[in-house]
């Protein structure tokens, strides 16, 4: 998945995945995944995806500050 904004671009492709996170099994329609990513600019974000009834419903790329990142990999 590629999110762009004005001045950078996500891109799960070519990012390093720093921890990944999941819930529920495949097809579980409350089970989801958070994953981690770091582009190769050193700029963290994180990927979310889910089945119908989990929190992300939909695909979706949120950039993170490295102190904001650094604390979502300790608590998860």
């Amino acid at each position: 998945m590629v999110k762009t904004t004005k001045t950078k671009t996500y891109n799960t492709e070519t990012a390093t995945v720093v921890k990944k996170v999941t819930s529920g099994f495949y097809g579980d329609p409350a089970g989801y995944e958070e994953t981690m990513f770091l582009t190769p600019e050193g700029d963290y974000f994180l990927y979310t995806n889910g089945g119908e009834a989990s929190p992300y419903k939909a695909e979706k790329i949120t950039a993170y500050a490295k102190a904001k990142a650094e604390a979502w990999i300790q608590n998860n």
